[in-house]
């Protein structure tokens, strides 16, 4: 990766909290915390990457699933 290009969370608030960002190109995926730039970043193959945001993205709807039938 010669240039990166780094791109922030959609999900990150103007507030600075919890954020990550995102570095991809065809053979990786390395995401870093947002307050850490210069740390360590955490890498994925484009399959284990998509894999984990399906994961997450469906643990999220189920949490928001039973919130609302908690009302």
């Amino acid at each position: 990766m010669n240039r990166r290009i780094w791109t922030k969370s959609s999900y990150s608030g103007g507030s600075g909290g919890n954020c990550i960002e995102v570095n991809h190109d065809r053979t990786r995926v390395q995401v870093r915390d947002t307050k850490n730039r210069t740390g360590p970043t955490l890498q994925f193959t484009p399959d284990a990457w998509r894999r984990l945001v399906k994961q997450v993205k469906a643990s999220l709807a189920r949490q928001q699933k039973r919130a609302c039938t908690d009302l």
